[in-house]
């Protein structure tokens, strides 16, 4: 396969992130936690996850392509997981805009 076009890694950082996302604040958290509590623990969950995509991008060459398939296995496994479909659709464009900067 051509390099280009080979995203098994950026899939699989998507799901991967996707995962540490769930650890940290699993969709019945969302239920339960205060909007303070919430704030600051998805606020922490996302300064971590943004160093791991530094981390990432210094090792992982990145094209839209690439960008596009670990977004989406980043959507499908927040969806899996039982998240809303807004919540789904605002935690997966910060976590492209934070890939793409």
């Amino acid at each position: 396969m051509l390099p280009f076009l080979d995203a098994k890694a950026a899939k699989a950082f998507g799901t991967e992130m996707a995962h540490f996302y769930i650890s940290r604040l699993p969709p019945d958290a969302l239920l339960k936690e205060k909007d303070k509590q919430l704030a600051a623990k998805a606020k922490q969950a996302m300064e971590k996850m943004a160093e791991q995509i530094t981390a990432f991008k210094k090792t992982n060459t990145l094209n839209i392509y690439k960008v596009a398939q670990m977004g989406n296995a980043f959507k499908w496994t927040m969806k899996d997981a039982g998240y809303s479909d807004d919540y789904v659709d605002k935690v997966t464009q910060w976590f492209i805009v934070s890939v793409k900067l």
